[in-house]
């Protein structure tokens, strides 16, 4: 993963920081689904569209990934 750095106002952060908080993932979470949603898809990998958007109402989804995929414990 390459890391970078961006500026935002206080204003944007604190709304990205509490949407973050409502979502129950992180800022750096939230701005990549941002950004997925805005640059588009490889299309040699069409599914690549999806990763990382699936809902599962469960937020705490991340944490048994293998039971919420594959509906089994890992």
């Amino acid at each position: 993963m390459i890391r970078t750095q961006i500026s935002l106002s206080e204003a944007e952060y604190a709304a990205a920081k509490r949407e973050a908080r409502r979502l129950g993932i992180s800022l750096a979470e939230l701005l990549r689904r941002s950004l997925r949603g805005v640059v588009p898809a490889d299309a040699s990998k069409p599914w690549m569209r999806y990763a990382g958007m699936v809902a599962s109402g469960d937020r705490r989804a991340s944490r048994r990934i293998d039971e919420v995929v594959y509906g089994r414990k890992g």
